[in-house]
């Protein structure tokens, strides 16, 4: 008999169908704190949690069988997904589940915008009747933006085509056969800026979209556009945004999410053109019975058969698997960072070959390894072996494999190669004393590298004072370089640098390093 303990409240539907599974106990014990759950969980296989149980160090070792975490929703922030993973504890949860209720929240806010219903309302409860003041307009055959066309905004997409709106996305990460297939338009930043009647969020908060949407984006807007976020706090720069909307830059503006939740003392609140909801994109009947029956089956699947849907990270790996295929599935994620970084176009149809001694171990591990390397940093969602297959398909992808026992100039070597976008883009790796990892080509170019920190990738033409000049550039700006190495392609008169820096450069002294008359590109991967 498997037993699940549920900590925190879930949907009778979702409980229900677990009890109605053979050999499964459920045991249901919300309220408590950590004491008292480390107490009650040691003989448990899964634990079931909402946002409010805290599955902390103390829950985890004391959790002596525990097996699986799982999340009915998409946060695990309460949840220590390093510990669980070094104790073995599969953690998943429900990206999915709840995406058409955050889709029509996005919706219901154009509607809202668009006739003035907030507004509206306040009038008639005050004892007014301002028909022509609330004039509003039609959402058909207007341009409904979308920045991020991941599940929410693909199903926001399909709202919009459903209202006769003009759809178009913008998704640095999403192949061009994936908006083919959804009928919509994939645009630039500024173009989707420009164009942008109605803009609505759908992007993760990361690093790279934090403030996504600042001063210098409301600026290239219409000032009849409209913006919606129900997407994450964070990806509004709130302080241009007040200035935009206080200066009638843009017309109006509704949140759902905020930088500080709740937005207590915000000045946006001062203002009329806005209108807010207290992060209510998930909170509909439908989506807490949907998440609370979507983990449930997810729990029940894995209690059964093993397999972990929705996991973020993985179960152990035997000893002799890791000690077998470790130092390759490191260089293939390294690979995959450098791939990613060096793109100029979303990957489309990535091979991962392996040659010699690579060729001895299971081709898949490495493959997704290089899928990770990818991927990751994309998306809030970690990456890993058991998810990242599904998330580059997700993003259309195509993975294809190769494998021969002949040695290409290395003893093991392993190539990645994407095609898509009508450009070839291959990279090379290899294992020096079968443990170092070494990056040894770059398309035509051979150039061997140590595959560590912050590289700067240039493509310059092969002429005297190049490398001096990029060099005084970095030195002025008190960036050490660490490592070079040149490479020059025969059939070209372009070279090749890889150089190791110090430290991260900022945008503005990566423009500075391409102003250089001979500089043709220059890339920056953080490894």
């Amino acid at each position: 008999m498997k037993k699940i303990f549920i900590s925190d409240k879930l949907a009778e539907a979702g409980i229900n169908y677990l009890t109605e599974q053979p050999d499964i106990g459920v045991h249901i014990q919300t309220g408590l704190n950590e004491e008292q759950l480390c107490e009650a969980i040691s003989d448990y296989d899964a634990l079931l949690v909402r946002s409010d149980t805290k599955v902390t160090p103390a829950v985890l070792h004391a959790a002596k069988n525990l097996k699986l975490i799982g999340r009915a929703g998409i946060g695990v922030d309460n949840v220590d997904i390093p510990l669980a993973t070094e104790l073995g504890i599969i953690v998943m949860n429900t990206p999915d589940a709840n995406a058409t209720t955050t889709a029509e929240l996005a919706i219901a806010h154009i509607m809202s915008l668009s006739r003035h219903l907030p507004a509206a309302d306040a009038s008639i409860r005050a004892g007014r009747w301002e028909r022509s003041k609330l004039t509003g307009s039609e959402v058909a055959h207007k341009t409904l933006a979308i920045l991020g066309f991941g599940t929410i905004g693909r199903i926001v997409s399909q709202r919009g085509l459903g209202l006769k709106m003009n759809v178009i996305a913008y998704d640095p990460f999403v192949a061009p056969e994936i908006f083919l297939e959804y009928g919509i338009e994939s645009v630039s930043l500024e173009e989707l800026l420009a164009r942008a009647d109605y803009l609505t969020l759908h992007c993760p908060l990361l690093e790279k979209t934090r403030n996504i949407i600042g001063a210098g984006q409301l600026a290239m807007m219409k000032k009849t556009a409209m913006l919606i976020n129900c997407a994450r706090g964070g990806l509004i720069d709130e302080a241009a945004l007040y200035l935009a909307l206080k200066e009638k830059k843009i017309a109006s503006a509704a949140l759902d999410v905020y930088e500080n939740e709740p937005p207590a003392g915000s000045p946006l609140l001062e203002l009329d053109n806005i209108v807010f909801t207290p992060h209510l994109g998930a909170s509909t009947a439908e989506a807490q019975v949907a998440v609370s029956v979507e983990i449930a089956r997810q729990t029940a699947t894995f209690l059964k058969t093993g397999e972990a849907i929705n996991a973020l990270n993985l179960p152990r790996v035997s000893a002799k698997d890791l000690k077998k295929s470790s130092e390759y599935m490191n260089l293939a994620t390294i690979l995959g960072k450098v791939m990613a970084g060096l793109a100029d176009a979303p990957l489309e149809k990535v091979e991962v070959a392996l040659f010699g001694r690579a060729a001895e171990v299971a081709i898949r591990p490495v493959s997704v390894s290089a899928l990770i390397g990818i991927l990751s940093g994309h998306f809030s969602t970690p990456v890993n072996r058991v998810n990242a297959e599904n998330i580059a398909k997700r993003q259309g992808i195509v993975l294809t494999e190769s494998v021969t026992h002949e040695s290409r100039d290395y003893i093991s070597l392993i190539q990645l190669t994407d095609q898509g976008g009508g450009k070839t883009l291959a990279l090379s790796g290899a294992l020096l004393g079968g443990r170092q990892p070494r990056l040894v080509c770059i398309n035509q170019f051979d150039i061997e590298v140590v595959p560590e920190g912050v590289l700067l990738v240039t493509r310059h033409d092969d002429n005297p004072g190049v490398i001096s000049a990029m060099s005084a550039v970095l030195g002025n700006a008190n960036i050490n370089i660490t490592r070079m190495q040149v490479s020059i392609a025969d059939e070209q008169q372009q070279a090749m640098a890889v150089i190791s820096v110090s430290a991260p450069l900022p945008e503005a002294l990566i423009l500075q390093l391409c102003e250089l008359p001979p500089v043709h590109r220059v890339k920056q991967i953080n490894l």
